[in-house]
Parts: structure tokens; sequence; C-alpha cells
């Protein structure tokens, strides 16, 4: 349903360093740059699987923080995003585990990011 999305980061080097971290065991990797003379000078990079489809670009931090939730494809994979975003520096906001109040199948993960956003790993599929 949605192509792409993004949120602002204040601090890029810590936003990239996070990010590429927490997002690696979901497959999810930097993709693009976008040259600072198209951006006013501001960093702007683009991560994805296979095309860039969730994009940081510099600027203040969100108020109030955005909710971001990464497919995972397999339990396994979220417990690894949780482990690699908590090393990453990310704060821990809800361990891997079953959220059945959502959907019988839901297990997720939930870290806030350098700037406080609520980043989400999330499995629907049976173990």
């Amino acid at each position: 349903m949605i192509d792409h999305t993004g949120l602002s980061i204040s601090n890029p080097e810590a936003a990239i360093a996070f990010y590429d971290q927490a997002l690696a065991p979901l497959g999810i990797s930097l993709l693009a740059t976008v040259p600072v003379e198209f951006t006013s000078g501001k960093v702007v990079v683009g991560y994805g699987r296979e095309r860039p489809q969730f994009w940081l670009h510099e600027g203040e931090r969100q108020t109030p923080p955005v909710h971001m939730a990464f497919t995972a494809a397999s339990r396994a994979e979220v417990d690894a995003f949780y482990a690699a975003a908590i090393a990453a520096g990310g704060q821990d906001n809800g361990a891997p585990g079953l959220r059945p109040h959502y959907h019988p199948n839901y297990y997720g993960a939930f870290v806030r990011d350098p700037d406080g956003n609520n980043i989400e790993a999330v499995c629907h599929l049976p173990e």
C-alpha cells in the first residue's frame, strides 16, 4: 500500500550507524545517498531490500516521535533485529515476543532510535 516513507533525523552520523546495524538482520541496507547539491546541503539516504523505501532526511526530531514497523521473515529475524538495535545504542521499548492482543501470530520487538522514534520489527507467521 505504501510505496516509500521516511523520517527526519537530527544527527545523521548517529542515525545512519544505528540503522545500518539495526536493519541488517532484516536484509535491509543503505541503498541510496542523495547528493547534497540536491538537498540544500542536508543528508538524505534511502534504505531497502531491493530499492530505497525507507528514507532518512536531516532535520529536526519528529514531534511526536514516529512509529515505524519493518516486516521480518521470521521470529528469529525479529530477535536478531532487537539484539542488533540494542547493540547499536537503541533503547528497549518492548523485547521480542508475542503480542496476541494485536493478532494471534503477532511477534514483534520495539526499540527507540537515536531520535526517540519507536522502531519495530514484526513477523506475522506462526512459529
